[in-house]
This record gives structure tokens, sequence and C-alpha cells, in this order.
């Protein structure tokens, strides 16, 4: 998250927002193996087992039959929830979330499983307006990267011993107070568990547990939770009706009855796993979406637009402008448009979303059709370095900022990285989250039953991405241009490779892009993090998405659970839904490839949290030390991660430290000192390390054996 300008124009917007809250947007593979469950000791990269999702139940042993007091309980919490709700946590419907409990079974889906939401328990913003659930109703599961939300009131965080980000092993200890375990095979996964420190009361604070690495897909998981206190030491009681499962007491209630097998598996998998089951305040079980599910549209249309285009042609395209030494250190500024199978409704503009030529209602696996073409935007910089050149230049995609433009290749680091090391910098917008796509942000923050218009604009996005590498790389393209061509007519640009560097949403969206592009080899995400769920609250950014979110949805819990459900459709367009799938385990036509995270210390706009969920899930390794002694929160830096051996040709992240202050411990954004955001990409020892990376295919330690610092850049 980067630009400042997209702030002010998003800030502009909302304050006129008001009618905007309850407007509506426009409305409208093959499956590879599923990635493995995590745990890791310290100092250890994270270790595998892989693991099917369970498909029978424990048969249950209910010998004592509830008591009236019991019942009373069980059938008060039933009476009082809206239709389709679960009683287990009756503070609100969808609680505690995600659950299996609001699935239903599918045995056409891949795991079995269909997501139904039902409509009465859905939020309503202030104008009424409830969240339509069809579009989450598709997912044959919940996100790999879903908070798990639960309440209990009068929760105390430190009488409740919650683990911390700062000692993920201390989860996996014997005796934690809150446990998450893959169903089937019982491996324990490292987890953080926080109350939501932005809530104004007690009333509406969440208890969130994050995972600490994304979850295999398709898996079903265990969530268990005791030693709950209150801020006085005392033990907060369990409801009525986990009471009836946990105790195995018998009711007539059939809606109780029904979930019984369900629920005694997961009882049984957290007694298997050394959880003493009389001690449980409160356990469920979820099960992840499929690998399909989350990335199949994107994955057909990327297939689709491919197989028209064919395998040697660029996009038919269009040089608009040509613009001699507009910059220091840049040569030539092109700039033109490329055409793109368009698979969004009407235009393809922003508030549309996917168009299909059946009924998602009835046919819920449905893929995107195409819907005519569009004109994607790109800009390109020649450096001067490249134009002087004796060597064709490296061609490098570049990623911009949070709501920015394909024009971020004119800021000075970029310019200079190109003048340094001979680069051809080229870039699209990426739709969905572009200066564009600020009035549809700002209409979804008002509704949420639209988010699908950005997730779907999403992944068109990443489609115009990889169109963009074909142009850069294909013969009639740009390597055919005169643009590109030296007076004597060789070439001015490598077409033999394709490189990604990107910066914070780049960064972001970049590990998207690097899992389904055909062409990009190796990646630089800079300032990156997974996922939007995570960081978004961790953001000093979130303060402007509040200023429409919040008078949208006041209620403090409501704003919480919207994020979490939001990620099941988030997944299917930013990082953390393909995450799994990159340095390992690659889409069908795809390859494998390595990627850099540059991470900075202290960061305010993406969290050092979100980056190392992500360097764990993709299995980097990292640099040691990770930051000086005394700098670090964490009680081992970097847990869970192998440190890397220089030099080493795999995925590697550096954490670099320019001085700022730590980041907070609670899920808040950073208040403290200058912002360390920009500091790795615009330090020249952080390029000369990129540029051995992306063109030597070789990770280099350019901090001699010591803790990695950049310069501040105010």
């Amino acid at each position: 998250m980067s630009s400042k300008s997209w702030t002010i124009a998003l800030v502009a917007i909302a304050l006129t927002a008001a009618s905007c809250s309850s407007s509506t947007a426009k409305a409208p593979v093959t499956s590879p193996p599923p990635a493995p469950a995590t745990s890791a000791a310290a100092g250890e990269q994270a270790t595998t087992t892989i693991a099917e999702p369970s498909t029978t139940a424990t048969p249950t042993t209910t010998t004592v039959a509830a008591d009236d007091a019991t019942l009373g309980g069980v059938k008060a919490a039933l009476a009082a929830a809206p239709a389709g709700c679960d009683a287990l946590d009756s503070k609100r419907c969808l609680l505690p979330f995600p659950s299996n409990a609001y699935t239903t079974t599918d045995t056409k889906s891949a795991t079995g499983r269909r997501v139904a939401f039902p409509a009465a328990g859905m939020s309503a913003n202030v104008a009424g307006v409830a969240i339509n659930p069809a579009e989450w109703n598709r997912n044959d599961g919940f996100s790999p990267n879903t908070p798990m939300l639960a309440y209990f009131a009068g929760l105390d965080a430190t009488a409740s011993k919650l683990p911390s980000w700062t000692d993920l092993q201390s989860s996996l200890a014997a005796d934690a107070t809150v446990v998450l375990i893959d169903e089937k095979s019982g491996d324990r996964i490292p987890l953080w568990a926080e109350l939501d420190a932005q809530a104004a009361s007690d009333t509406d604070r969440l208890l969130q547990i994050h995972a600490a690495v994304a979850l295999a897909e398709g898996h079903t998981f265990v969530v268990g939770i005791r030693g709950m206190r209150t801020s006085d030491g005392q033990t907060i009681t369990p409801s009525a009706t986990f009471r009836v499962y946990r105790d195995q007491l018998s009711t007539s209630i059939p809606e109780i009855e029904s979930r019984r097998p369900e629920m005694e598996a997961a009882l049984a998998a957290l007694t298997s796993a050394g959880v003493e089951r009389s001690t449980l305040q409160l356990a469920w079980s979820f099960t992840t979406a499929s690998a399909d599910n989350i990335a199949g549209r994107m994955l057909h249309i990327r297939d689709d637009a491919l197989a028209a285009l064919g395998p040697d042609k660029s996009p038919a395209y269009t040089i608009t402008t040509v613009t001699p030494k507009p910059q220091d250190n840049v040569a030539l500024h092109v700039e033109g448009t490329y055409t793109v199978p368009n698979y969004l409704t009407g235009n393809g503009s922003p508030g549309n979303a996917f168009h299909y030529d059946v009924d998602t209602a009835t046919s819920p696996d449905a893929l995107p059709s195409v819907n005519g073409t569009m004109q994607a935007g790109f800009a390109c910089n020649v450096s001067v370095a490249t134009m002087a050149a004796t060597t064709p230049a490296h061609l490098v995609e570049y990623g911009h900022g949070l709501l920015g433009s394909n024009l971020e290749i004119n800021a000075g680091n970029v310019r200079a990285f190109a003048n340094e090391d001979n680069i051809v910098f080229c870039a699209t917008k990426w739709a969905g989250m572009s200066e564009d796509d600020v009035p549809n942000a700002v209409a979804t923050l008002g509704q949420f039953g639209t988010f699908n218009t950005v997730a779907d604009r999403l992944q068109q996005g990443v489609l115009n991405q990889i169109f963009l590498g074909r142009l850069m790389t294909r013969p009639g393209g740009l390597v055919d241009d005169k643009n590109f061509k030296r007076s004597d007519g060789a070439a001015m640009i490598d077409p033999n490779h394709l490189d990604f560097d990107g910066n914070s949403q780049g960064g972001i969206m970049g590990l998207m892009l690097a899992a389904v592009s055909p062409d990009i080899e190796r990646a630089v995400l800079g300032v990156p993090g997974m996922n939007y769920s995570l960081l978004l609250p961790r953001s000093v950014d979130f303060a402007t998405y509040l200023a429409v979110f919040k008078p949208a949805y006041p209620n403090d819990l409501d704003r919480v659970l919207i994020l979490a459900m939001t990620q099941m459709l988030w997944d299917r367009g930013e990082g953390g839904g393909y995450a799994q799938h990159v340095t390992s385990n690659p889409y069908p036509g795809t390859k494998a490839k390595p990627l850099l995270l540059d991470v900075a210390f202290g960061d305010h706009q993406v969290s050092d949290i979100a980056a190392m969920v992500e360097a764990r899930t993709i299995g980097a390794t990292i640099h040691r030390p990770v930051t000086a002694p005394g700098r670090s929160q964490e009680v081992e830096p970097g847990w869970g991660l192998k440190t890397t051996t220089y030099p080493s040709s795999g995925s590697g992240v550096i954490v670099w430290d320019s001085g700022m202050a730590q980041i907070p411990l609670t899920d808040t954004a950073p208040s403290v000192g200058d912002d360390s955001h920009e500091d790795p990409r615009a330090d020249s020892v952080v390029r000369r390390q990129k540029a051995s990376f992306l063109f030597d295919d070789t990770l280099i330690d350019v901090c001699n054996g010591a803790p990695c610092v950049a310069k501040h850049s105010p």
C-alpha cells in the first residue's frame, strides 16, 4: 500500500458517500493436489503432512439426558437465533466463524460440501440492505486464510493466556488455551489469538484466532478453546448448547441431534490430540475450500484467453504516446493500449462482475464466459543505461501500490533500479484495485454484498497482467516495435526472460500473478503480506476505509465478521488464495518459481506479521540474524523458517530495519514515529540484491552476515 494520492481521493469521496452506502454496484481445471497443513519448531522450516478431510463421523455416545435447565438454555438459544443460524454461539448469527454448521452436503463439490449462509443471518447496512449470500454460497468451503471468531462475555486476554504472535511456539504447547488441529491427521497448527482491540465495548469484542500459516485446502479443521477467564479470574461458563455436545447429553431436539455426529468427530479429534474434553468451553469444525473452487475461475479465464491468443502471439496493441527524456534516468517513456478478452459484464469497467452464460444459483461451479474485449493501458520506461547498452535489457513487469496506476514506474526508485541494471519496466493498472476502482471501492464499503465485483475484476486484472507479459515477450509485440529497437535495428530488449517486481499492493497481488503466470520466471515482492482480512485492520490505511465502512456498518462486531467473510471471496483475487501454489505444488500450465520478500521492519501500511504468514506458507528461508538484538518482539524471530544459506537459488525473506518503531502487539495500526514502508525499495543495496535474484538467479547476502539495515527515506 504505497502512494498517498489515492488516500486523498478516497477521503474526498467518503465525505460525500452517505448515499453510496446503500447504492448497488452493477451486478452482474483441473484441481492441483491440496497444499499441506503445517507445524514447526522454533527456528525451523514448517514440515508438511498431507491429510484428506474426514468423511466419516465418530459414533456418538450419549448416556445421560440433559436436565431441564440445560434443555431450557438450548431451546432459548434456538428460539433467539434467526432461521438457519447456529445456537452454539448465540451472540450473533454465523458465530463461531467459520463453521460447518453453515454448510450443506454437495456430492458434486470437491469437498463434498457447499457453504449455506442463511439470508436471515446476514449483516445489513444502515439503509437496511442485507448482504446477499449468493456468491459466498458458491464456495465449497471456507477460506484457508480465515480468521476464526468467537464471542465470550467478559473475556480477558491476559487471564486467559491467549497465545501471542510474538511466541507462536507456545500455541503448540500441551496446555495451550486455544488449539487448532487438522481433524484427520491430528496435526497442530501454529496460531495466535487476540481480542479485537478496535471494538469500543466488550459487548462487541470478538476473540480472533489467526493461523500462522495458510491452512491446507479442502481439509477439515477443529478449533478447541479452554481456560477462558474474566479479568477477576473467573472461568467463563460454556453455552448450554455446547455442553450438550461436550458432555454427551441427549436431547430430543432435531436441530441439535442432527449435528451431533459432526460435533462428536470434532471433540474426538481434540481428545486424540491430548485436549481433555471436559476442559473445553467451545469447539467446532470447519472445512476449507478446495484449490479448484478458489482458483478455478482465474485459471479458466487464463487458459481460455491464452488458447484463443495462441502460444507465440502478442495481443494487438497501439502506441499512443512516446516521450523522450521525461525524467532523470529515463531515455524514453512509452504508453499505449492492448486488447484483452473481457470476462466481465458490460464493458468490464469497475463495478462489473464476471459474465456467465448460466445461472450460478443453480450451477455454483459455473465458470466465466468471454464477453467481447477490453482495452488495457500500459506504460514502459527505457532507461538511459538501456539506450546506451550493447546488450538487450532485462524485461520486468512492475506492480503498483494501493489504488494507484501503472505510472508508478516513474517513481524515483524504479527509475534508479532500471538505470542501475539495464531494465525495461512495463506496467498496467491492477484492475480491481487501481485509481479507476476508487468509486466502486467506496460503494462496496457501504454495501458488502457487492464485493464480488471487486474480486472478479481483480481476476480480470491479473489476466490483463498476463497479456501484458505476452505483449512484452512475443513476436509482433514490443520486441518488434520500432520504439524498442536500436538505430541499427537490433533488439533493445531480451524477450526470452520475464520477471516481476512489485511493491505494497504490487507485492500482495504479485504473489497471485506469480502463481498463475506461465511466463514470469522469478518475482520480487516488496513490503508484501497476506491476507487482506489480516493486514487491513493493522494498516494506517484502514482509517480511510473506516470513513465509509463504519457509518454503513456501525456495529464493531459486524465489521470484524464482514471482513472475515469477505476473505472467502478475496481469496479468488489476491495472493493469499494462491500462495500454496507458487514455490511448490504449481497449478497446471505453470511452473514453480522462487520469490524474494523484502519486509520493512515496523511497516505502518503492510504489517510485518502478514509478511511472515506469507513466508511460512511459501516455505521461504529467512536471513539471520533477522534483526539486531532487542529489536524484535518475537521470542524466536522468524519462527518456523529455516535460515538462508547463501548463495541461494530458492525463495527468501529479508527483514530490512531502518530504525522505525516496533509495530503494536494488538490488531491496530502503528501510530508512533515515521513509516518504513518505502525504505527497502529506495535503498541501492536492496536493489543490488534484487538484481542478483532476478537476473543471476541467485540470492546473495548483501548484509555481510549482520542484520539487514536500510536507509530511511522520509
